[in-house]
């Protein structure tokens, strides 16, 4: 007897439906699985066998064959366990196979019947719903964070007694639902707050632009002046996630299986701080088999801080060339080609030389000069192209350091970088363009939206001659100048806009 139930695979941050077909022949008795499946997938063997048993059913004495469907896809994992055993209780005459074509079975099997989460749940159950099923089974830790997918009904299973209950109509399981609450009242984190920084206004005033126009930045100081604490405050002033931005999030969370149980929606943007010993693995992704988000991509939508910049290594930092250029990431392994999204604010600090005094008011520097371009000169050019702003933090004064006087709070800074982005928006809508910040812009949408007059244009010259600006470079400067423009409401780049643009950019200006 055949029967056919379905699941959901996963490739990348998608997912893609499976057909798990049960066939049952009163032949020798054995149990074998075709499909592509992978040594985790083959061992479901002998976990189906013991759940079964330990459940109260007699484990047919038969040829048993189990095909995942499409056969041509790799089959990873262990979150077809569920809808192989309902394949095979189906076939066995145990269950009905009326009304399966609607639903879909996701989860692992322990081998006394329990259902245990797996990696992912959000990406299959989208796929599922894309596909048509109308029921989703998942294991009950996951049922939250499958809930947000709308359109499909989620049930949280904890066991296989419950879901068979469940099917044969004895005791019905609640679907799961989603509380909305979660996103819309998700209060943002008040641990680090701007309201809590001693002085450091310019650096605060280049945060706040970073925030407005989506760009990334480089703080440069000496020890103790507070870049890693202005970073970790950077978060709180970056516009909230969107409902479909929060999707994003989780689902690249939920794969990477770094998802907290029972969450059903990530609310807040992402902050991810790799040590400098990291890989370009583990900074890109990637894995010897499912091919796994990198820091790049679990930053998707959130921030990327790298402090300690120059300590990284240079096959580290290159590797974010490319997806700060692009806002996505492909990895190419031999199992596949995956692309992942990674549309993300890098946040670097760095001393400004190996001991960090150089230019200490104070502290005398070791270093020579010889010794301190080569420290900068870790960091490659083409890198420090896409780092639009480059500031300098510098150390505070006594009087600084004692003021009692609160500064200005997050909250206050989130509005302003609220009523810019709104500003910035507002302007593409009105063209049809698809892009959210002044840092997406390419080429064309430059020329278009960062028109200068004959003042404006001949500062901007001097300065491209003067400091040996790249293309890039100028690109960047006018993106900067348009995102100050529109913290102002300013509809026109002015000369004062492309002033602060330029002394934003330390590293250009050779006074390092």
């Amino acid at each position: 007897m055949i029967s056919k139930v379905y699941s959901a695979g996963l490739f990348g941050v998608d997912g893609f439906g499976i057909t798990v077909e049960c066939d049952i022949q009163n032949r020798l008795s054995q149990f074998d699985m075709v499909g592509l499946p992978d040594a985790a997938v083959k061992e479901a063997k002998e976990r189906i066998r013991s759940a079964f048993v330990n459940c109260g059913f007699p484990f047919p004495d038969t040829s048993i064959v189990m095909n995942l469907a499409p056969a041509n896809k790799k089959k990873e994992g262990t979150a077809y366990d569920l809808a192989m055993l309902v394949a095979l209780l189906c076939a066995s005459g145990a269950l009905q196979e009326d009304g399966m074509a609607d639903r879909c079975f996701i989860g692992e099997l322990s081998l006394s019947g329990e259902v245990r989460g797996v990696n992912g749940v959000l990406c299959r159950v989208v796929a599922a719903r894309d596909e048509g099923k109308k029921e989703a089974f998942v294991p009950f830790e996951n049922a939250e964070e499958a809930a947000v997918v709308e359109g499909i009904s989620v049930y949280g299973v904890k066991n296989v007694q419950a879901l068979t209950d469940h099917l044969k109509g004895v005791r019905l399981i609640e679907p799961t639902r989603f509380n909305q609450e979660i996103f819309t009242k998700g209060v943002k984190s008040t641990l680090f707050d701007f309201a809590d920084v001693k002085g450091q206004e310019r650096a605060k005033r280049a945060l706040e632009i970073a925030a407005a126009g989506g760009h990334n930045i480089l703080l440069i100081g000496p020890p103790g002046t507070g870049k890693s604490m202005l970073a970790k405050r950077l978060p709180g002033i970056l516009p909230d996630l969107t409902f479909d931005e929060a999707i994003d999030v989780t689902k690249i969370h939920s794969i990477a299986g770094i998802l907290p149980a029972h969450t059903s929606l990530i609310v807040e943007r992402p902050f991810r701080a790799p040590h400098h010993t990291t890989t370009p693995a583990a900074m890109s992704g990637g894995g010897s088999g499912t091919i796994h988000p990198g820091e790049v991509s679990l930053a998707h939508h959130g921030v990327l801080f790298l402090d300690e910049l120059p300590e990284y290594a240079k096959n580290v930092t290159e590797v974010l060339r490319q997806p700060l250029e692009d806002g996505e990431i492909t990895i190419t392994r031999a199992t596949g080609r995956v692309t992942f999204p990674c549309e993300l604010t890098l946040v670097c600090a760095m001393n400004p030389c190996k001991c960090g005094y150089y230019g200490h008011p104070t502290k005398a520097c070791t270093c020579g000069e010889t010794q301190r371009k080569k420290y900068v000169s870790k960091i490659s050019g083409p890198l420090l192209d896409r780092i639009d702003l480059q500031i300098e933090v510098r150390s505070l004064t006594y009087a600084e350091l004692s003021d009692k006087k609160g500064g200005e709070p997050s909250a206050v800074i989130r509005e302003r970088v609220n009523r810019a982005r709104a500003f910035a928006h507002a302007r593409f809508a009105a063209a049809g363009e698809k892009i959210s910040c002044n840092a997406q812009m390419n080429a064309a949408q430059i020329r278009r939206y960062c028109v200068l007059d004959e003042q404006t244009d001949a500062l901007l010259h001097e300065a491209y001659d003067s400091l040996a600006l790249s293309a890039r470079g100028h690109d960047r400067i006018l993106r900067m100048a348009r995102t100050i423009a529109d913290l102002e409401q300013s509809a026109a780049i002015e000369p004062d806009h492309i002033l602060e643009a330029i002394s934003m950019r330390k590293l250009d200006r050779e006074v390092f």
